[in-house]
């Protein structure tokens, strides 16, 4: 893999996003077969994805990641959220910033994971950007909130959005890979907090974009796991159902956990990602 060159983005409010670049493995990114930014979930870093970066690298792809607002090295307390779309905004200024510097012709790719599946598939429901591809990996399309969770979120957010809290999330069921679990709870960028104004991006956006599949008209690869805990997989099939299968592929791994890029079949899933990649850049 080679080594990824640190960047230091800024939003359209000045705010510095900490972003990283690795170059194609295959030819220089004049020439690489497509642009790919990866955009991470909640509460954690856009550190952890290096190995699917070096798998795209390795597809001859050029690929950008970055910490979203209030996550890793970018701006923002953890967990927090200046504005309703402010994670949509910064992903837009994301796509504006490297597209100015792709040469003409080439292919952008968005890859979202989780929380970041979700920002990826709002920008594109919303028509925020054009893209060529959209690759979903556990997109948080169905948070899977109780009732008395949406009573919350229906008040919260208007009275303090700012309040902050743990967010929930078991570390155990991120994967079956107990290495990762162990890393995930030792890293020092990894945190629990989600502020109220968030938690109800994330509650209100996926329905959103559900209500939107059926108008879906980018090439997407949608890929989740069955025995997700942390996002509930049924948002993922409804999307699936919903949207036409010429512009939508998906696939369950009915018994992976939530990471599917950090189980121990990972290479089964890069390299699913990696054929149809070749065929939706080619198209």
């Amino acid at each position: 893999m080679n080594a990824p060159t640190a960047v230091t983005l800024h939003n359209r409010s000045g705010d510095t996003l900490a972003a990283w670049d690795y170059a194609s493995h295959t030819a220089p990114d004049e020439n690489a077969k497509a642009q790919v930014i990866l955009v991470h979930g909640l509460g954690e870093h856009a550190g952890r994805y290096g190995h699917v970066a070096a798998a795209l690298q390795a597809a001859g792809c050029a690929v950008r990641t970055y910490d979203q607002c209030g996550h890793g090295k970018s701006y923002g307390a953890p967990g927090s959220l200046p504005s309703d779309t402010r994670l949509l905004d910064d992903l837009a200024d994301v796509i504006d910033a490297t597209r100015a510097t792709m040469p003409a012709g080439q292919k952008l790719v968005l890859l979202g994971h989780s929380m970041g599946g979700l920002v990826v598939a709002s920008v594109v429901a919303r028509k925020m950007r054009p893209v060529d591809a959209v690759v979903l990996s556990s997109p948080a399309l169905d948070a899977g909130l109780s009732g008395f969770q949406k009573m919350l979120l229906a008040t919260l957010p208007a009275i303090v959005p700012n309040l902050r809290i743990g967010n929930g999330l078991d570390a155990t069921w991120i994967c079956r890979d107990s290495a990762v679990v162990a890393a995930y709870r030792a890293d020092p960028l990894v945190h629990d907090r989600i502020a109220a104004r968030l938690a109800k991006f994330i509650a209100d956006e996926g329905p959103a974009v559900l209500a939107h599949a059926a108008l879906w008209s980018t090439p997407t690869l949608l890929l989740f796991a069955g025995k997700d805990r942390l996002v509930h997989p049924q948002g993922s099939r409804a999307f699936a159902a919903a949207a036409p299968s010429a512009f939508v592929q998906s696939h369950c791994y009915e018994n992976f956990y939530h990471e599917i890029f950090n189980e121990p079949e990972r290479q089964e899933v890069l390299a699913r990602m990696r054929i149809w990649l070749d065929h939706a850049i080619a198209s």
